[in-house]
């Protein structure tokens, strides 16, 4: 595995922060979400029960029996990505489950893993060619989950994903990481995912604005939110599709400005523009849509919230700085959370290395504020 791996994120916790987001912000202001506790590790029962030790992501998505599964990218049994030792069990995408409200005295529990019975090690949940070949002969470095949703009616389960090309694209703001195409991997059992045929392609140029997906259901519909990979500058889409034909590119219909009017089954206009890291929207259990995602510029995890996935978002709510969590990314909404306070549970990132390149931390932590 390439130690090039996200290589900005260093120079957006560090460079960039300081360059960009010092001057304007102080730290003090920033605060409206609080860490309540770290989820991963080697030192917790992560790692104990089923060898998850450094990871990150951590989307977290209704399943079909209504608990939670959490979607982990790159994973290890050891604390970070290089170990040591070697090989260290490099598995992605990796699930662990629970059913515990992330607003308990506890925080986030976890009580299970897909594909194992109890304790033992969690594997993957699909096909992943690890620096080799991927599906169709295609060569990959990895399948990072984007995300997931899940269908009562038919018990089925889809995650969206990448996969990825390489972690260290050359870009006119530096290095990005560049996937190859956007995909769907399904599963009838809970466990097992199959990744389809289908392939939203990435460009040459690593611009395609439909690689990193976030997915929520309303009614007959799933509106799918997606930007490019890489945590570039560039627009938002908007799409959605009948929840029963997420399969089927020609049921897709953009959300799209005609020179006077929004309306569906347009070619998609950006609905906002921006860096953005990896995206996360959901609806409450009130009607309020809430949008998360890295601002790449600054550094921050924010937020947005809008009456509908078509109508106009907020500004941006600064969630989580760099001077809370190092190295931070994701930003991942519980599907739980509500609009009262101190309810906004946010799945984070953190991976923090030295110059050399070594890490130092490479985890998952909850935190807690308000939308």
């Amino acid at each position: 595995m390439s130690l090039n791996r996200r290589l900005f994120l260093g120079s957006v916790a560090a460079a960039g922060v300081a360059a960009t987001l010092a001057p304007h912000l102080a730290p003090a202001r920033a605060q409206a979400a609080v860490w309540r506790k770290r989820l991963t590790g080697a030192d917790l029962d992560t790692n104990q029960r089923w060898r998850v030790a450094g990871t990150d992501l951590g989307i977290p998505y209704v399943l079909e029996n209504g608990s939670i599964g959490y979607l982990f990218g790159d994973t290890f049994d050891t604390p970070w990505p290089e170990g040591p030792p070697l090989p260290n069990d490099w598995r992605s995408p990796v699930m662990l489950r629970s059913n515990i409200h992330p607003g308990a005295s506890g925080g986030v529990v976890f009580d299970s893993a897909a594909r194992v019975a109890g304790n033992g090690r969690a594997p993957e949940l699909m096909h992943n060619g690890h620096n080799g070949i991927g599906i169709d002969g295609l060569w990959e470095v990895t399948v990072i989950p984007n995300d997931g949703i899940s269908f009562p009616e038919t018990g089925r389960q889809l995650i969206s994903y990448m996969s990825i090309e390489n972690w260290n694209s050359a870009g006119p703001a530096g290095p990005h990481w560049k996937s190859r195409y956007a995909g769907l991997a399904y599963s009838d059992n809970g466990n097992d995912f199959v990744r389809t045929p289908l392939k939203w392609w990435n460009d040459g140029a690593n611009t395609d604005p439909f690689q990193m997906w976030t997915m929520q259901r309303d009614g007959d519909w799933v509106y799918v939110f997606s930007v490019r990979s890489g945590r570039q500058d560039g627009p938002m889409m908007l799409r959605r599709v009948r929840w029963d034909r997420l399969f089927y590119p020609e049921s897709y219909e953009g959300w799209g400005w005609n020179g006077s009017t929004w309306g569906w089954g347009r070619p998609c206009t950006p609905i906002l523009t921006g860096r953005f890291g990896e995206p996360s929207v959901r609806r409450l259990a009130d009607g309020t849509w809430v949008m998360s995602y890295l601002n790449g510029a600054t550094g921050c995890i924010v937020t947005r919230t809008a009456a509908g996935p078509d109508q106009v978002w907020t500004p941006e709510k600064i969630q989580v700085t760099p001077w809370q969590e190092p190295g931070l990314y994701g930003g991942f909404i519980h599907p739980w959370s509500s609009r009262r306070a101190n309810d906004l549970h946010l799945m984070v990132s953190k991976w923090t290395r030295t110059p050399d390149g070594r890490s130092t931390a490479y985890h998952v932590s909850q935190f807690v504020g308000s939308a």
